[in-house]
């Protein structure tokens, strides 16, 4: 998702899990990745444009800044671009070959290209060092925004997925091993009502493509999905996941993440709070997580957005 927001720098606190209370929502931003890294559940939100920042929680419950991954000032390549004016947003933090690899947007698109970059860190909380080139560069109507990178546990293929906002177009490619370069680009089907941030997860051998939906500041807003026996397709679309309610609005550019101490799942998104009416929206949104649950079919259980 396109637009940048204040990150408030700050501990904070997600519901406990499994209780029976409405799920609050932590960190003050958007467009978040979630992962476990070293027993610990690491969050990388979009930010305020200047940096990309990671939170750090021990325990599912306490939240804090760690430290900060990634400036503009560090990526030589966007420094002769006519933008007067650039933006970082919606990182994805991969962990392979014994490294760190964080994904991210820069832009906005217009005079200059919209753009994918990677950098390269030594640990879930960094340092980070860019890797000296766009990884991906839109354009002919396509928008190089919201990078997700997959690396498929059966065959051990490097997928990006990326694109949408204003092109609305998902693009897979596979990547090099070395993670800093694309090999080439897969043929997919496109999935029903797409927009952008595309996420991919697999359980017992089903892949799940969701994807937002909508219009990122209104109550339009929502999170879609497909499943599929690979990770590019085919698609069997499933319906939406999460959408606005009376209280929260338009829910969107999430991730899912997986406990390795129990194997639960869980989804991490942002959404509009204290808002009334269809929208547009403005100011601060924020980053919420709770557990999911899947049926005998192996669908993902609609998702409400307060705890029984």
């Amino acid at each position: 998702m396109r637009k940048t927001v204040l990150a408030a720098f700050a501990v904070v606190a997600f519901a406990a899990p499994g209780a029976a209370q409405e799920v609050k929502s932590v960190i003050v931003g958007a467009d978040p990745d979630a992962d476990y890294f070293n027993g610990q559940l690491w969050v990388y939100p979009t930010g305020r444009g200047e940096t990309l920042d990671a939170w750090v929680s021990p325990d599912r419950t306490t939240f804090t800044r760690a430290s900060q991954m990634l400036a503009l000032r560090d990526i030589a390549w966007i420094k002769d671009d006519r933008e007067p004016r650039h933006y970082l947003w919606a990182p994805d933090m991969v962990a392979a070959n014994g490294k760190y690899y964080l994904y991210y947007s820069v832009g906005p698109q217009n005079p200059s290209p919209s753009r994918l970059g990677v950098a390269v860190c030594a640990a879930p909380q960094g340092p980070c060092s860019d890797s000296g080139k766009p990884l991906l560069t839109g354009g002919n109507g396509f928008e190089a925004i919201d990078p997700m990178v997959f690396v498929d546990p059966k065959s051990g293929i490097r997928y990006l997925y990326a694109g949408g906002s204003a092109g609305a177009t998902l693009r897979v490619f596979e990547l090099k091993p070395d993670m800093v370069t694309i090999d080439h680009e897969v043929e997919i089907a496109q999935p029903p009502l797409f927009t952008e941030g595309a996420f991919m997860h697999e359980r017992n051998g089903i892949y799940y493509l969701s994807y937002s939906h909508g219009s990122w500041n209104t109550a339009a807003y929502e999170v879609q999905y497909a499943m599929a026996p690979s990770p590019i397709g085919p698609w069997k679309y499933r319906g939406a996941l999460l959408q606005s309610d009376k209280r929260y609005k338009g829910p969107g550019h999430h991730s899912f993440v997986r406990d390795p101490k129990d194997g639960s799942w869980s989804i991490v998104y942002h959404r509009w709070e204290g808002k009334k009416g269809t929208g547009p929206y403005s100011d601060d949104r924020k980053i919420a997580i709770q557990p999911i649950s899947y049926d005998s079919y192996g669908q993902i259980v609609p998702i409400k957005m307060t705890a029984p």
